[in-house]
């Protein structure tokens, strides 16, 4: 269950069931937003899929992080370095996805693409911010 502000509180009541085919139709567009999965820790080549090092005998680069930054100028790693560290479970939103079908009885809406998250984790749908040719 999602809290969720609406215009006019009046219209409503305490535990009223809002259907989906009251408030969208099939071909409109919809933004979906949610939790990604959490991957945990990552590092540099699958967080930010940066290429690996020489696989080659007595390399000892191989999934490290590259070149940190330049020597006496600027003497600091920049900020926004991609670095590892947490991978997921971060707020998602994916724009602009078109309704394939509403079953009505069983209140499940069916999108052209993917969402965000495992299965079963709670989703925020809401009208498309953009225009959609």
């Amino acid at each position: 269950l999602r809290e969720v502000r609406v215009d006019d509180a009046s219209e409503y009541e305490v535990g009223q069931e809002i259907r989906l085919a009251d408030a969208f139709e099939v071909g409109d567009y919809v933004d979906v937003s949610g939790k990604s999965k959490g991957k945990g820790f990552a590092g540099n080549v699958k967080r930010h899929g940066q290429a690996g090092g020489v696989e080659a005998h007595g390399s000892k680069y191989h999934r490290r992080v590259g070149s940190m930054g330049s020597s006496a100028t600027p003497a600091r790693v920049h900020k926004g370095k991609k670095m590892p560290g947490q991978l997921g479970a971060k707020n998602v939103t994916i724009q602009a996805l078109e309704i394939m079908l509403i079953d009505d009885e069983r209140n499940i809406l069916a999108v052209k693409g993917s969402v965000p998250g495992p299965k079963g984790s709670v989703l925020e749908i809401q009208s498309t911010v953009k225009t959609v040719k």
